[in-house]
């Protein structure tokens, strides 16, 4: 079973900033990535993490260990869903030898968190800043509570719409499987796919 739900963060001015700047960096860090994807076919979580965690860390040293996780995370699913998703027209079921797309990550793209990155607690989160942690009170009902305390956390989802900025939980059952953004879904719109001309197309335009 699947439960998810979201809670609208009351930021003020100076949070406000604090999370725009981790999203800006973790987009930055998320376009880093894209480029290596493409280029290597590679886009298994384990995979991806071995080529490129520490450029990651080298180059995004304020992102910090577990974040430049979440972006592999976050980098993986999203190219799943652009390279293998049945419902994606660049996927490579169709097109086996053909050069892949670049995938964009645009300045909405949203910031996924873990358990070692955002906590709850005293119906308070805390969440993990370039700058230090910062806490929100989420005013969570007794039943979002339990879900923290029985279920598996699958993922912790930060969006950013008309700039307010809310958390969306995702927990599933300890039987469930992983996600991993290779199913069925549409794709975001946050996600830019830049087509890549093919060999023969720069040939023919020599």
């Amino acid at each position: 079973m699947t439960i998810r739900f979201s809670v609208t963060l009351n930021a003020r001015p100076d949070q406000n900033e604090r999370l725009t700047a981790l999203q800006r960096v973790f987009v930055q860090a998320c376009n880093s990535l894209t480029p290596l994807v493409r280029d290597t076919r590679c886009w298994n979580r384990v995979g991806l993490h071995q080529m490129a965690y520490r450029q990651l860390r080298d180059r995004f040293p304020q992102l910090g260990s577990q974040m430049a996780c979440n972006v592999v995370y976050s980098v993986s699913r999203a190219c799943r869903l652009v390279y293998q998703s049945k419902r994606s027209p660049w996927t490579t079921g169709r097109d086996k030898e053909g050069p892949l797309p670049l995938v964009i990550f645009d300045a909405d793209a949203p910031v996924y968190f873990d358990r070692h990155t955002l906590s709850l607690r005293d119906g308070a989160v805390s969440m993990f800043t370039l700058d230090g942690r910062m806490r929100f009170e989420v005013g969570l009902s007794p039943a979002q509570v339990s879900n923290f305390l029985n279920d598996r956390l699958r993922e912790v989802i930060l969006r950013r719409d008309s700039g307010v900025f809310s958390l969306t939980f995702l927990f599933t059952g300890s039987g469930d499987a992983e996600v991993s953004g290779s199913g069925d879904e549409d794709l975001p719109e946050y996600l830019v796919v830049k087509q890549t001309a093919s060999p023969a197309t720069l040939a023919g335009a020599a």
